[in-house]
């Protein structure tokens, strides 16, 4: 915030006299062509009231940029301005003020209020309004060229973590093969001690996880870059539900898991392996989660022209306040965290499998009722691109 102050007082009648003499339509002009040529890349303020201050011929002039919270003056200084010149802002205060030589205008976008302005001289009415239109405009420029920079730039950033992400998941993947090859050879060697395949059968455990981890790496690298190119075909849900919990139970032998559903010709038109990985990732969760010995129940129903997957538990109430972050890859939720080891990687793979076929994906948490992570596949859209 810049230091202001300075006696808020009246110009003198002479003094406003003779400035009168730079205002009016050709002002209004002059301040337009030099508001055009304004350096977006800065921030306008500065430049613009040296512009207002001089073309105009002001005794004093100052701009506040509600967007920066920031005030910008030239000319003589004005005392108690920072309040002032807020509050015109926050009441949308419209006054000239003939005996003090005050012009107190807001800077509108329509009707929403982005600024204000102060000007002590001459100036008519219409002008005045002329000119906080065109410092609403060049601060409206302003904001709206840095917001599409900041998302260029994420997006840019974006681009390149996900390249990096996918060529490094691919380099991990030759070594991990001569890992497994190596340590599958060493478990069908005889005369190994029993510590020697202790040992041997945690190098191979320990390989099939970094092996998933890299695939959900590859996964979401693919999915968010819509590299991958989704092999759509007609899929029975109940034998994919199945296919899922026992992939799930090699490592979660005790996972008790019970069907709400579904009826078994209930089908999707979708990529087998995407969805697989989405719904593997949900109950994976329930199962590294819930509380110990209670089920997993797994639902599938048809809903306006959709299937609404939905993997049930009771564990730990996920706070509502981390209902949409969740979904985001590397976050973990304070709550769950601590319970059992994980990347925060699993559920951007099923939101981006999931928005990859035109759904979504939500959850819903309370201690009466548990936990539900859902997933929505439009049935129709699906068949029309598998078609």
């Amino acid at each position: 915030m810049r230091s202001v102050g300075g006696p808020l007082t009246a110009t003198s009648g002479s003094s406003r006299k003779s400035m009168a003499k730079r205002t009016g339509p050709h002002a209004v002009c002059e301040l337009v062509r030099r508001t055009a040529e304004l350096d977006l890349h800065r921030r306008p303020g500065p430049q613009l009231i040296g512009l207002i201050q001089s073309i105009f011929a002001l005794e004093s002039a100052a701009l506040f940029d509600a967007d920066l919270n920031e005030v910008y003056d030239a000319g003589a200084p004005l005392r108690n301005l920072e309040n002032q010149i807020k509050s015109i802002y926050f009441f949308e205060t419209v006054r000239d003020d003939r005996d003090t030589g005050l012009i107190l205008r807001p800077l509108l976008m329509g009707e929403l209020p982005i600024g204000s302005l102060v000007m002590r001289g001459e100036m008519e009415g219409p002008t005045a309004d002329a000119v906080a239109s065109l410092a609403a405009i060049s601060f409206d420029r302003y904001h709206s060229l840095a917001n599409e920079t900041r998302i260029e730039r994420a997006r840019r950033a974006e681009q390149l973590r996900t390249t990096v992400l996918d060529s490094l998941a691919h380099a991990y993947k030759t070594p991990l093969t001569a890992i497994r090859a190596a340590s599958s050879g060493l478990a069908e060697t005889s005369g190994l001690t029993v510590t020697q395949i202790s040992l041997v059968s945690l190098i191979d455990e320990q390989t099939a996880l970094l092996n998933d981890l890299t695939t959900r790496l590859l996964q979401t690298a693919r999915l968010e870059s819509h590299a991958l190119e989704l092999r759509t075909e007609p899929i029975a849900l109940a034998p994919l539900i199945e296919e899922v919990v026992a992939s799930v139970r090699q490592h979660s032998p005790e996972l008790s898991v019970e069907f709400s559903g579904p009826r078994e010709d209930l089908c999707i038109h979708g990529d087998r392996g995407v969805l697989q990985a989405m719904l593997s990732q949900f109950v994976d969760n329930a199962a590294k989660y819930g509380v110990a010995g209670a089920k997993v129940t797994i639902g599938a129903r048809e809903r306006a022209g959709s299937v609404v997957l939905s993997v049930h538990n009771f564990g730990p109430v996920i706070p509502q306040s981390d209902h949409e972050r969740i979904f985001e890859r590397y976050f973990r939720s304070a709550i769950t965290a601590g319970q059992a080891p994980g990347t925060g990687i699993g559920l951007a793979v099923a939101k981006h499998a999931a928005q990859a076929h035109g759904g979504d994906v939500w959850v819903t948490s309370d201690r009466e009722r548990g936990t539900t992570f859902f997933a929505s596949l439009p049935m129709e859209r699906e068949r029309r691109s598998a078609s």
